[in-house]
């Protein structure tokens, strides 16, 4: 009876290859929302594939980037704004902006607006509702990559549907960013902080 050699593998290993792990499968998976191959001279494929209504980031902690914190950019003449260092390295694979609600912008980050597209793409298109939020949510959706210095342009119909002059309010809103007129901004926190505390135990109990 013969033996089978189970020390090592029984074909050479390339140097020249990308070492797959399930790291850079997942990683590859979140950027590009699939990750395939063929097993070579056997035709087999393999796959991966990022569940419907959860947004990965395998290569950290948590379930993405997390964005917080106020910061008070200026726009220019071109109606272009410099994002916030700490937000840069989130957005600089890609990003999409699009209307938000209390006439502010929703800043997502590539992976996080497929997630937000796939929930809604379950929705049933009978729902009214939701045909109009889904018209009116892709339809003003741009998308665009930072430059260089990080920086992006906000298209004048959505500076227009957010009052947006020279002086901005950015801030991290846990899995997006959003972007208030600054003055707009100051009077919608005057007007939140005073049922702020109220509000807490309602929102997340036991905080």
């Amino acid at each position: 009876m013969s033996k089978t050699r189970l020390s090592g593998p029984p074909w050479p290993i390339r140097s020249d290859v990308t070492l797959l792990t399930s790291e850079f499968a997942l990683r590859h998976t979140a950027l590009f929302g699939r990750f395939q191959l063929t097993v070579e001279q056997s035709g087999v494929q393999w796959a991966t594939v990022v569940g419907l209504g959860r947004s990965r980031q395998p290569w950290g902690e948590g379930d993405g980037p997390m964005f917080l914190g106020t910061h008070t950019p200026r726009l220019d003449d071109k109606g272009r704004l410099i994002l916030p260092a700490k937000f840069r390295d989130d957005l600089a694979g890609g990003l999409v902006i699009t209307k938000g609600q209390e006439r502010c912008l929703y800043v997502f980050p590539m992976t996080e607006f497929r997630r937000i597209a796939d929930q809604l793409h379950t929705t049933p298109m009978t729902n009214k509702a939701a045909r109009a939020y889904s018209r009116v949510f892709f339809a003003s959706a741009f998308d665009q990559v930072p430059d260089r210095q990080g920086r992006i342009t906000i298209p004048p119909p959505l500076r227009e549907y957010a009052g947006l002059r020279r002086d901005l309010a950015v801030i991290g809103a846990s899995s997006r960013v959003e972007i208030w007129d600054l003055q707009a901004w100051e009077t919608y926190l005057t007007e939140s902080e005073k049922s702020f505390s109220d509000l807490s135990e309602e929102v997340v109990p036991g905080l």
